[in-house]
C-alpha cells in the first residue's frame, strides 16, 4: 500500500512539472515585423548598423562576439559600413600583440582581419565583475536561443515587477520571458540611451529590434545568400517538373490504348 502510494505521488509530481514547464514554454513572445523572415526576408542595412551602435555603447561592456571580425561589418549582405568605416570603427578599439623584437607583448589599433576585442581578458574575470553570472557570447545567440530573433526582443523588452509571492535575491530581477522569470542582468535598455546618427528615435523598443536585427545577422550571416538559392531551386524544381510532365504526355501519347 504504501508503495502504490508512493507510486501515485510521484506520478502526480511528475504531471505537475510537465505541466507546469509546458505553460512556460507556451509563453507568448512579443510581435514585430522582422525584414529577414520569409522566402524572400533580407536583412534592413539601416538597422544593423544601428543595431552594431547599440551592441558597442550597450552590450559590448558585458557581452563578447568572438567569431566575428571587424572586415564583416564591411562584408556585403551584412552592415555594409563602407572600408574605411570599418577601419575607423576597428582602430578605436586596442588588441594585444606581440612580442616584438624585444620579446615583449604591445597593445595596437585594432585591423579589420582582428576579431572583435573581448571585454574580460578570460571567463573567470567575466564571472567575477557579474555577480558569478556570465554573459554569453552574443556571436550565435539568435540560433542558440529556442524563439530566436522573437525571444531577444521579447527579453529585452521583458522586465517588469514580480509577482506578490516571488521573492527575488539582491542583484536579481524579473523578466516575464526568461527561462525561470529570474535575470541577473538588469534592463539593458532605455528611451534615449543611444543618439541614433540617421536620427531614429532611440526608443527602447526601436533599439531593441536593431540589436536583435545584428544579433540575427551575426548568427546566420549567409541568411540572403540562402533565401537566393532556395528561390532559384524552387524555381528550377518548378520548370522541371512541368518538362517532365510534358515530356510523360508526348511519350503517352504515342502509345495506344487498349480497347
Amino acid at each position: 500500500m504504501k508503495k502504490l502510494t508512493s507510486l501515485f505521488i510521484l506520478f502526480i509530481s511528475i504531471l505537475f512539472f510537465q505541466n507546469h514547464s509546458i505553460s512556460a514554454e507556451k509563453v507568448k513572445f512579443l510581435e514585430t515585423d522582422w525584414t529577414f523572415k520569409g522566402l524572400f526576408g533580407k536583412y534592413d542595412r539601416a538597422s544593423l548598423q544601428r543595431g552594431y551602435q547599440v551592441y558597442s555603447e550597450v552590450c559590448a561592456a558585458c557581452h563578447s562576439m568572438q567569431y566575428l571580425s571587424y572586415r564583416n561589418l564591411a562584408e556585403p549582405g551584412g552592415p555594409e559600413f563602407t572600408e574605411e568605416q570599418a577601419k575607423f570603427i576597428a582602430a578605436s578599439f586596442e588588441v594585444l600583440d606581440g612580442p616584438n623584437t624585444d620579446g615583449e607583448m604591445f597593445r595596437r589599433p585594432a585591423k579589420l582581419s582582428d576579431k572583435f576585442v573581448m571585454p574580460y581578458e578570460n571567463v573567470e574575470a567575466s564571472k567575477a565583475a557579474n555577480g558569478g553570472a556570465y554573459p554569453p557570447d552574443m556571436s550565435v545567440l539568435a540560433k542558440a536561443r529556442k524563439g530566436g530573433a522573437d525571444y531577444i526582443y521579447s527579453l529585452l523588452l521583458g522586465y517588469d515587477d514580480p509577482p506578490a509571492d516571488m521573492k527575488l535575491d539582491d542583484g536579481v530581477y524579473y523578466n516575464k520571458y526568461m527561462y525561470g522569470n529570474k535575470i541577473k542582468m538588469s534592463a539593458p535598455l532605455s528611451d534615449g540611451l543611444v543618439e541614433y546618427g540617421d536620427g531614429t528615435e532611440a526608443t527602447k523598443e526601436q533599439m531593441a529590434k536593431d540589436i536583435t536585427t545584428f544579433l540575427m545577422w551575426s548568427a546566420e550571416p549567409h541568411l540572403e545568400t540562402r533565401h537566393k538559392t532556395g528561390f532559384r531551386v524552387i524555381i528550377y524544381l518548378i520548370i522541371l517538373s512541368i518538362l517532365v510532365y510534358l515530356t510523360m504526355k508526348k511519350i503517352w501519347s504515342r502509345v495506344e490504348t487498349k480497347v
